[in-house]
């Protein structure tokens, strides 16, 4: 699996709310700065909140590129986002950085930040 690949597999995971693919993919010391609030949030936290308080209707990633060094993967995209966190409907428009780190041939994701885009 490439980088690239272990990417796409986060954002299916996150649409069909795959605890299973998650905890796989997401290192034990993962955190997440969310593009709501620029809050931070560890790996059991977010899996705690999706399918409950917090489901991806939709995720659509565009302008997507991959950088890697040895190792480690840098990957830089858009998405747009339509969510639903408690009773509201959320769209976003984001950029995001992820980065992984290779271990044993598989991609394993470490640090997410996302920033909302303001048209």
């Amino acid at each position: 699996m490439t980088a690239l690949q272990a990417d796409q597999e986060f954002f299916d995971a996150l649409v069909k709310a795959d605890l299973r693919v998650l905890e796989r993919l997401l290192a034990d010391d993962f955190i997440i700065v969310d593009v709501m609030r620029g809050g931070e949030a560890s790996k059991d936290m977010l899996l705690a909140v999706l399918g409950g308080m917090l489901r991806f209707l939709s995720i659509q990633p565009s302008e997507v590129r991959v950088r890697e060094y040895g190792d480690a993967a840098v990957v830089n995209g858009r998405t747009q986002m339509k969510m639903t966190f408690g009773p509201d409907t959320i769209e976003v428009l984001s950029r995001y950085t992820h980065v992984y780190v290779r271990r044993a041939a598989e991609w394993l994701f470490v640090s997410a930040q996302g920033t909302r885009i303001v048209e």
